[in-house]
């Protein structure tokens, strides 16, 4: 049996669903048991408990994680709320549902951190030899899962201070969504600033990011702002160049608009949003036709400034960055998440392959011998987080759990749980409108 379980439920009442997700894990439970003996190696107990739920239980957030621990003492507990939340191939978006992992991983392998329990981590104030304090002696983080309050000041700055507290400079995870309370559990509930969990070296991961918009036109080099507000883009003002990607003026024309025509337009630029990039350091990997690389952080478009013919956006921008104007599209955001998981899958079955050589060699031949490798056999791969935009889900990929049900086909019948959030949290930058998918391996 994996060392990571997995239950998921929906019901009108916490309670209920607790119920249900304590059953599904029990039955998972009792045959590892049986086959490992009460000695055996698979009945270690879980460690470490990742719990998601929707907004309709954060009122019970308290009661919640109260029920937790006394039915798995000893586990810690962390997660947040969304406004859906996932496991395996389905999603429950709008209705009250709960979903939980449960991990057993050494003690010594990951610490829970937040702000009244910090990490310190290399790079820290305070450290000693880049290590932190765990339940069972030091830790040197190597990655942390993050969950984020949507009211934390500088919440960018914070995540890549939190980054650099970390070997590996990378942090997984997301903003908490919910219409009625924002709460993070790190064994304790929680609201604001940041919490999560912090994960060694002997928890290796796989992690990527997958883009949920297109850009209208090409990349161009921020040349002249003022804070929010990007003044020129490759050295010409910036509000024609938006409306000429919108195909209301002729490109290249710089011709400015008229007030009337820009108040007609509203409609367009409200459905407009900015990718914005670092500068572009040598010539780099060459992107993708219609497509956003990793390095893009999608912000809203926020104002027009047609007296100095500048566009507003929800980031502060200098010169030298790089911004594309985008919207959302759902046949680039399916094309997109099939390419990000093809390539965890690759990365996973690479890392299997190179770890047990003799293994992967008889599975090929067994293949050449007429056997079928399915489609979603990632092995190697123990569990998984799949954090997405609330503004994606089922909806906006053409039916009901759509988007699960293409990660479900990359990895197969890996655990996963995850949650539908106000931005999405991967390396050192906070994201919108993107999924972020992490795989835990073997070791």
């Amino acid at each position: 049996m994996s060392p990571y379980v997995v239950g998921h439920a929906t019901h009108p009442e916490w309670t209920g669903a607790f119920a249900l997700v304590a059953a599904q894990l029990d039955a998972q439970a009792a045959p590892r048991a049986h086959e490992g003996g009460a000695a055996g190696p698979c009945a270690a107990a879980p460690t470490l408990g990742l719990v998601y739920f929707t907004d309709a239980y954060a009122p019970a957030a308290d009661a919640l994680l109260a029920a937790l621990r006394q039915r798995w003492p000893g586990v810690s507990f962390v997660g947040t709320v969304g406004v859906g939340v996932c496991a395996g191939g389905v999603e429950y978006f709008d209705e009250p549902a709960l979903v939980v992992m449960l991990m057993t991983l050494p003690r010594e392998q990951f610490q829970v951190f937040s702000g009244t329990r910090g990490l310190r981590g290399a790079g820290g104030p305070g450290d000693v030899a880049g290590t932190v304090a765990g339940p069972a002696g030091t830790l040197r983080p190597a990655a942390a899962l993050v969950h984020a309050d949507p009211a934390t000041p500088d919440l960018p700055e914070l995540l890549a201070e939190l980054a650099g507290r970390t070997e590996a400079g990378y942090l997984f995870g997301g903003v908490s969504a919910s219409r009625k309370r924002h709460v993070q559990l790190a064994d304790a509930v929680l609201q604001g600033g940041l919490s999560g969990v912090a994960f060694g070296e002997g928890v290796p991961l796989v992690s990527r990011v997958t883009q949920g918009c297109a850009p209208l036109g090409p990349a161009r080099r921020i040349t002249a702002s003022d804070g929010t507000v990007v003044l020129a883009l490759d050295g010409q003002p910036a509000l024609p160049q938006l409306l000429a990607d919108l195909h209301l003026v002729r490109k290249g024309s710089g011709e400015n608009v008229h007030p009337r025509a820009l108040r007609d337009a509203v409609p367009r630029l409200r459905r407009t949003l900015v990718g914005l990039s670092p500068p572009r350091q040598g010539e780099g990997p060459a992107a993708r036709p219609g497509s956003f690389g990793d390095e893009v952080r999608v912000r809203h478009l926020i104002g027009i400034d047609p007296g100095r013919q500048g566009i507003a956006v929800a980031e502060q921008v200098h010169p030298g960055m790089r911004l594309s104007f985008c919207q959302r599209d759902a046949a680039a955001a399916r094309r997109d998440l099939v390419r990000m998981c093809t390539e965890v899958r690759d990365e996973i079955e690479s890392r299997a392959e190179a770890l047990h050589p003799a293994a992967r060699t008889a599975a090929g031949a067994g293949a050449a011998g007429g056997g079928i490798t399915p489609p979603g056999d990632s092995r190697g791969a123990l569990g998984a987080v799949y954090v997405s935009c609330s503004g994606r889900g089922g909806a906006h990929f053409g039916a009901p759990s759509a988007e699960l049900q293409i990660v479900r086909h990359a990895l197969g019948d890996v655990p996963l749980v995850g949650f539908f959030a106000a931005g999405e949290i991967a390396r050192r930058q906070l994201y919108g409108y993107t999924g972020v998918l992490t795989v835990f391996c073997e070791p």
